[in-house]
Order: structure tokens, then sequence, then C-alpha cells
């Protein structure tokens, strides 16, 4: 098992209810590729360094968990079609 974590950035203008819904479908896609989430960290709302998609800010949340080698892409593939998440980036530690 390796150690992963899972940066995402959220759409700021949803709304709490659907902001959270992402997180947990994000979560569920770890748990349903094999992954054991060990912690989940919420930054809050950020500035962001540039414009993405005429948004100045977004939310931070960073999912650490451990998986095997092949769910990392699987779940790369998933979230690049959820139309809140701005960004996501998967890095192994």
């Amino acid at each position: 098992m390796n150690k992963y974590e899972l940066a995402l950035v959220v759409n700021a203008k949803i709304e709490d209810e659907a902001r959270n819904k992402v997180v947990e479908d994000v979560k569920g896609l770890v748990t349903r590729f094999g992954g054991n989430i060990t912690d989940v960290e919420e930054w809050g709302k950020k500035k962001l360094a540039y414009e993405i998609q005429k948004m100045n800010e977004a939310y931070y949340y960073f999912i650490h968990f451990e998986s095997e080698s092949s769910a990392p892409g699987e779940i790369e593939s998933r979230i690049r079609i959820m139309e809140n998440v701005l960004r996501f980036l998967c890095v192994r530690q």
C-alpha cells in the first residue's frame, strides 16, 4: 500500500451542500477503488494565484489516503469530469 495526497480545488460559487457533496463523492471514489482514507484537511476559501474559469477564489481540500498504485489513475479519471472541481493533483508521499 502506498500513501497518497489528493489536493482538490473546488468551485467557491456553489452552495455548502453542493460543495460537501463533491468532497463526499471524491471520498467515495477513493474507497471504491480500494483506498483507505486517513485524513481530510479543509483549508477553506483561498484566493487563487491566477483566474480559473473567471473565478478568483476557491475552496481547498487535501485528502490523504493509502491504496494500491493503480487506484490514483482511476480516481483522477473520474474527478476530471466533475464540474465543480476546478483543479486537482494526486501525489505519492
